[in-house]
């Protein structure tokens, strides 16, 4: 169970990172990066933007939840197995 968290967890940050590199730190968003006048056609300039910022938070909220998920998973395994982290023998 822990190597699928370690992998969502992965996932989720390389997602996180390319959304956060998309946005335009002026407020150009996906309508500057990706072509100009298409994009804009296609989404609006501030439903893209909005889009885009919420879907930094989602992943954001999601990588939260991972790491405590993984970090309690992590305790309950090395309970079941009868070695505290960070001391062998």
């Amino acid at each position: 169970m822990i190597p699928l968290m370690t992998i969502l967890t992965v996932i989720d940050c390389a997602l996180l990172m390319f959304v956060v590199l998309i946005q335009n730190p002026k407020g150009g968003g996906v309508d500057s990066t990706f072509g100009g006048q298409g994009a804009n056609q296609m989404l609006g300039a501030a439903r893209s933007t909005d889009f885009i910022e919420k879907l930094t938070w989602v992943l954001a909220i999601i990588l939260f939840a991972l790491c405590i998920i993984t970090a309690i998973l992590v305790n309950m395994n090395a309970g079941a197995s009868g070695t505290v982290l960070g001391s062998e023998g």
